[in-house]
């Protein structure tokens, strides 16, 4: 049976997860909670902690916040501050390759190099997210009416990506092969890189918050259902023509988070009642790891080995879920 352990956090959690064997909940109050060989608690901001990203290895987690400023902290009791923009609310991060990182506020993207380097992007509209491709220095801005790719290390022209609405939180397939936004209308928009082919996953009764990637990449799972909606990344076509996966459906409640298990095809689905369950693609088998709380769950993660999963909530809820006696 799933084991709970839980752990006081202040305020909503803006991002629960692991830094290699240390679990850190970040919380919009500016506290970041790290659980390890006991608990400790850092406060890098001033103020309000805004958006929380792990480095691609694992050793250390951006946030950036209302006090204008991005660090990085690790589960050790280190801290430094990468970036500081006076004035400006930094309210989105993106882990690139080799420590390089992206962060923005307002209409202006910065790519901060491993060496310190800083590189500007100046965009018409509001920045909506960011992300970097799974390989190389191409970084994905959102933004309204699409999103466009620069390569951050060249001065190559941006490829412009177009389609009408404000576009969101970003997302790269694992293979780069697609690009995916979600939307301030409820659907997720995509391309297909090569040609620039449209994608339009339409249907949801709410706004798509949060989405993840199964572990071959053939699924892209999502939120903002009564279930967890899980579309078809395998073929020419992606999900155009194929109907997507319906996992954990309840008519009670909406789905607000969603985390695939990093080895198997399994997906752990948070609601907006506080009740987490794992569920399998093949057949829908469902597992309750946590009964109704407080508030909606908006964060989950998995662990490299996938027998641990954090997760936070609205209310201030945190724990991790161990799945092994």
């Amino acid at each position: 049976m799933p084991t709970i352990a839980p752990v006081d956090v202040d305020g909503f959690v803006v991002r629960a997860g692991f830094l290699k064997d240390c679990v850190f909940f970040a919380s919009g109050e500016g506290d970041i909670v790290f659980s390890g060989q006991g608990e400790r608690t850092e406060r890098p901001h001033k103020a309000g902690l805004l958006a929380a990203e792990p480095v691609r290895d694992g050793a250390g987690l951006i946030t950036s916040g209302d006090d204008g400023r991005v660090f990085l902290s690790d589960g050790d009791g280190s801290c430094e501050c990468l970036a500081e923009r006076p004035r400006k609310w930094i309210d989105l991060v993106a882990a690139g390759p080799s420590g390089a990182i992206a962060f923005a506020s307002g209409r202006t993207a910065w790519v901060r190099f491993p060496d310190g380097r800083e590189k500007e992007f100046s965009n018409d509209t509001a920045v909506g997210g960011l992300a970097f491709a799974p390989k190389g220095m191409r970084l994905a801005v959102s933004h309204y009416d699409g999103a466009t790719l620069y390569w951050a290390g060249t001065d190559g022209a941006p490829v412009k990506l177009t389609w009408k609405g404000a576009h969101l939180g970003v997302s790269f397939s694992p293979d780069g092969k697609y690009l995916v936004t979600a939307m301030q209308e409820n659907a997720l928009h995509g391309w297909r890189l090569s040609d620039g082919q449209d994608m339009r996953m339409t249907g949801y009764p709410g706004k798509v918050k949060s989405f993840s990637w199964s572990a071959k990449g053939r699924y892209l799972a999502t939120s903002g259902a009564n279930a967890a909606i899980l579309w078809p990344f395998f073929g020419k076509t992606g999900p155009m023509g194929q109907s997507p996966l319906q996992l954990g459906a309840r008519g009670d409640a909406l789905v607000t988070a969603v985390a695939c298990h990093p080895v198997e095809d399994v997906a752990a689905v948070g609601y907006q009642d506080g009740m987490i369950m794992m569920c399998r693609f093949e057949d829908n088998a469902e597992v309750l790891l946590r009964r109704p709380g407080n508030g909606p769950v908006s964060s989950l993660d998995w662990d490299g080995d996938g027998t641990r999963l954090a997760f936070g909530t609205e209310a201030g809820e945190a724990g991790i879920v161990s799945l092994q006696d």
